[in-house]
């Protein structure tokens, strides 16, 4: 029987940070304004060049430590976006390739 099994899991964040104070001193709303309508007090912010298939890089990377296992030991990836680097191809095909 094939089967499919996810037993790791990893996560990653661009390392800049904005908040709503930073956002308040450019734009004519307050934190308390953000915070009651979108539950949203910060959010990180990706470095120029640094494409979504860099952050599924940094995340599968450490899915597979969590996981203990090496990329040769990986069938596919999935990864889903509603901001992929380009339309086609599949971003996943990016992250799949360099690991």
């Amino acid at each position: 029987m094939i089967r499919s099994e996810i037993i790791g899991c990893g996560s990653y964040l661009p390392e800049r940070v904005v908040t709503n104070a930073e956002l308040s001193a450019k734009l004519d709303t307050t934190d308390e304004w953000i915070t009651s309508r979108t539950g949203i007090r910060q959010r990180h912010l990706a470095a120029d060049g640094e494409l979504t298939s860099d952050l599924a890089l940094k995340a599968a990377e450490r899915a597979l430590e969590a996981a203990g296992v090496s990329a040769a030991e990986v069938d596919m990836v999935v990864l889903a976006t509603s901001t992929p680097d380009l339309t086609f191809p599949a971003t996943a095909t990016k992250v799949q390739y360099r690991l």
